[in-house]
Formats: C-alpha cells, sequence, structure tokens
C-alpha cells in the first residue's frame, strides 16, 4: 500500500484542482493519518463533506414524524377492524338471545297448553289418536 488516495467522493471539477496523493511514508500518526486521508476541516467543508447539524436534525424530526404516522395508522386501522368485529359479535349475540326466547316460548307453551302438545306431536312424531284412520296420500 504505497498511495493511499482520499476516500471520500469529489466531482470530476474538485479532482482537477486537487493535486495528486503523494505517498505515504510509514510510520505516521493517526492523526497524521487522518489529514492525509481526509484532509483538514477547511479542506473537508470545502468539498461539502460535514452536512451542517439543522439537515441531520431535520431528517431526524422527519423520520421520527414518519415513524408516528405509521404507528397512528395501523393503530387506527386495528381499532375499526376490531370494532366490526364487535359490531358483528353484538349481532350474533343478539340473534342468539332472539333464538333462546323464542324458544323458552314454546317450551312454555309446551308445558302448559294440551292443544300445543297435541300439534307438536302430530307434526313433529307423526301421531295419531286411537280413534283416527289415517291414508296416505302421495
Amino acid at each position: 500500500m504505497n498511495k493511499v488516495a482520499n476516500s471520500y467522493w469529489t466531482d470530476a471539477r474538485l479532482d482537477a484542482q486537487q493535486p495528486a496523493p503523494r505517498a505515504l511514508t510509514f510510520p505516521l500518526s493517526a492523526a497524521e493519518l487522518s489529514r492525509e486521508l481526509v484532509g483538514t476541516r477547511a479542506e473537508v467543508r470545502r468539498r461539502g463533506g460535514i452536512i451542517p447539524s439543522w439537515v441531520a436534525f431535520t431528517m431526524i424530526m422527519l423520520a421520527t414524524f414518519a415513524l408516528c404516522l405509521s404507528v397512528t395508522m395501523r393503530t387506527h386501522a386495528q381499532m375499526q377492524s376490531a370494532g366490526q368485529r364487535y359490531a358483528q359479535m353484538d349481532a350474533d349475540v343478539q340473534t342468539l338471545r332472539n333464538s333462546n326466547d323464542s324458544l323458552r316460548r314454546e317450551v312454555e307453551r309446551l308445558r302448559e297448553d294440551p292443544r300445543a302438545i297435541e300439534s307438536a306431536a302430530r307434526t313433529r312424531l307423526n301421531m295419531v289418536r286411537a280413534n283416527e284412520i289415517v291414508i296416505p296420500v302421495e
């Protein structure tokens, strides 16, 4: 590794303005090596290598806002889905309650009314009285 080039990207215009990299001689200190590879602070600023702090802060704020927005939207979608499931379950419960009420009324009617018992026996069980004659009709 005789020659080390600047590791930062520069456009053709800046390449034309900078002198060719020179050979490094080792051992160099870390500060000298860093200065040789990166350049001085003035050179880095001239090339645009430092991002202003307000740009970094703005990017962080935008990323935070986007994250909060996506979490809020996902939570809102889950809440709507849960509301729809709740409405469906509520409708199912109401249907079952109505069915239970009609069955309860029918049980009470069958316990108290002898004519209801007779009609249920005739329709559901195909029962007849002892003195009746059944003629099947097709």
